[in-house]
């Protein structure tokens, strides 16, 4: 599904981000990436939606080399992976509802099933009934679980989730976390980047660890097999 292969990505002040690195990805895979502020774990989900390109290697999503790709061609790329922003991300003047309607739209969503779809979604991350509010009437929780909600809305069989419980307490980070294997079950493939140790210890499918943009470690451990979204 997703292939990484001797990628190495530097920035203009001359650091290497990533350095080398190789992993792959499975249909089904329920993936935390995890590494020290500027280990790399947010450029791996930034050159995933093809916002970067490395200097080196190849990254493949469904075989299709994201670093070859002509521009036309990133949203439909970027149609195939949600991503749950760590700030969020979500547009402060439009309720939560609006802001799944502009990704439905721009997914290009049967528009007369979009209300349906809302509503569907929202319950699905525990919003329901709170389509009407806006950003600044819901709390820091409630927040991660709409950029959640909007990253899936169009049903991508990908979602990278960076940092989604960077500033939530420990309870919260638990119940995203727990909402983030229910998606997993739900057959999306979910990739998490975090220093969250909460998520960290809970043993659950493979983490891979970077340090200095090196993988260092990684770790399988068993998880439920579940109906993979193609």
């Amino acid at each position: 599904m997703i292939d990484f292969i001797h990628v190495t990505k530097s920035y203009p002040n001359g650091d290497i981000v990533l350095n080398d690195i190789d992993f792959s990805v499975s249909p089904g895979d329920f993936i935390i990436i995890t590494g020290e502020s500027g280990a790399g774990k947010t450029t791996v989900g930034r050159l995933l939606i093809r916002d970067l390109i490395p200097e080196k290697g190849k990254i493949l999503v469904d075989g299709v080399d994201l670093t070859k790709i002509k521009p036309q061609n990133i949203p439909l790329i970027r149609r195939k992976i949600g991503f749950a922003f760590q700030d969020f991300r979500v547009i402060p003047d439009k309720t939560i509802g609006e802001n799944i309607i502009v990704a439905l739209e721009i997914a290009g969503y049967d528009a007369k099933k979009i209300p349906e779809k809302v509503k569907h979604t929202l319950s699905m991350v525990g919003l329901a009934g709170k389509e009407n509010l806006f950003p600044g009437q819901i709390s820091g929780g409630e927040l991660q679980r709409a950029s959640i909600a909007r990253a899936i809305a169009a049903e991508p069989p990908i979602l990278f989730a960076d940092e989604p419980t960077g500033n939530l307490d420990k309870k919260t980070s638990l119940e995203i976390f727990n909402l983030l294997q229910k998606i997993n079950s739900d057959g999306t493939t979910v990739i998490i980047a975090t220093h969250d140790v909460t998520l960290i210890n809970q043993n659950i499918g493979r983490h891979i660890h970077l340090e200095k943009g090196k993988i260092v470690k990684e770790e399988k451990h068993q998880v439920e097999k579940k109906e993979v979204k193609e």
